[in-house]
């Protein structure tokens, strides 16, 4: 079969692999659609970094580069393990990328997202979305029923939005500022929407500030080029200040406005990976006793995300950008999200 399989920076190549072997406990999925991450951008400009180094084998999975990518997939079950209840033969799923030792202080204590030995499908082994055929233990799929495969593809990182909101403490009734309209921002400003909560999303790029408005995730949209970002939100609020403050573009100025234009005893969120280490003002920190507060993945979310899509309140076809095949990811796929990211949100791969 074919799949994407990352061997060193810039260097990314679709090959020729077995088909894996189904296994106890373990159910055989035909992908459908795989979403390009930025995790996978970083991985081929700046890795391996969540990839294991050739020679030194990821601890959970024992492989080492060459890795198949691919973690933001959605597919059809086909064939079903032994020992597995719940899911069948013909359930279109997605699946919750994990690998996680089930043993250290976090895992015990079911912070599994926390794990010290953490890896995840697509970047530390076991196959990758970015392939025709994955098999992946029963534990970590779970069924879509009637959501369209292509929008299900969105469903893990709508994932790791919602573990940030929740992360926030938010409630409907809320205003919250989200810094940065890439795929992570707009889509928490999604799942901020979908429980009620007043969202004002602050970015450069036209085409982002755009995507913001006409999918309806913005409920005001502030370019901070032009505009002063905090007086903006102080007029928004009554001179209060948000509630809260999730930081998604992974770039200092951000983060410093969003310590800014929270209130007092706010909330700033980083839901971005960083790619070099931020300088933040401890000083606005103590002053407005605001809490700052760290975000990984998902712990738990899949369900209650999977309800929101089910029930209409988050719409995922306003961010699909791109459709392309495998043998396109690269010149279509990687190089469209690298040197021209503001003609695009999410671009999903069919295998």
């Amino acid at each position: 079969m074919k799949a994407a399989r990352f061997h060193a920076r810039k260097d990314l190549r679709i090959e020729d692999v077995p088909e894996p072997d189904l296994r106890s406990g373990a159910v055989k999925i035909s992908v459908a659609w795989c979403g390009i991450c930025g995790t996978d951008l970083h991985e081929f400009l700046e890795g391996p970094i969540f990839s294991p180094a050739p020679g030194h084998p990821h601890v959970l999975t024992g492989e080492a580069a060459p890795v198949t990518l691919g973690h933001e997939f959605s597919g059809t079950i086909e064939e079903v393990g032994d020992g597995v209840s719940g899911l069948a033969v013909g359930d279109n799923v997605v699946v919750e990328p994990y690998f996680v030792c089930g043993e250290c202080g976090p895992c015990r204590e079911g912070n599994y997202n926390l794990c010290t030995k953490l890896g995840f499908i697509g970047l530390a082994g076991g196959g990758g979305g970015l392939s025709e055929k994955i098999v992946v233990d029963a534990r970590w799929v779970h069924p879509i029923g009637d959501i369209p495969l292509d929008e299900a593809a969105l469903i893990e990182p709508l994932a790791v939005a919602h573990h940030a909101v929740g992360r926030s403490g938010l409630t409907a009734g809320a205003t919250a500022v989200i810094g940065g309209a890439g795929p992570i921002g707009l889509l928490t400003a999604a799942v901020l929407k979908g429980l009620g909560i007043t969202t004002v999303v602050t970015e450069l790029s036209a085409a982002r500030k755009e995507k913001a408005r006409s999918s309806g995730v913005a409920d005001h949209v502030v370019d901070p080029s032009t505009d002063d970002v905090k007086a903006r939100v102080l007029e928004l609020t009554g001179g209060a200040g948000a509630d809260a403050a999730f930081e998604c573009a992974g770039v200092n100025a951000v983060l410093d406005t969003m310590l800014d234009v929270v209130k007092p005893a706010g909330v700033v969120v980083n839901v971005s990976i960083w790619g070099r280490p931020a300088t933040v003002d401890m000083q606005k920190i103590v002053l407005k006793e605001i809490d700052l507060r760290g975000t990984i993945a998902y712990r738990g979310d899949h369900a209650a995300v999977i309800k929101l899509v089910r029930e209409g309140k988050v719409d995922l076809k306003p961010f699909i950008t791109g459709r392309i095949a495998l043998e396109d990811l690269v010149d279509k796929g990687f190089d469209t999200l690298i040197n021209h990211n503001d003609t695009a949100v999410k671009i999903i791969v069919h295998p």
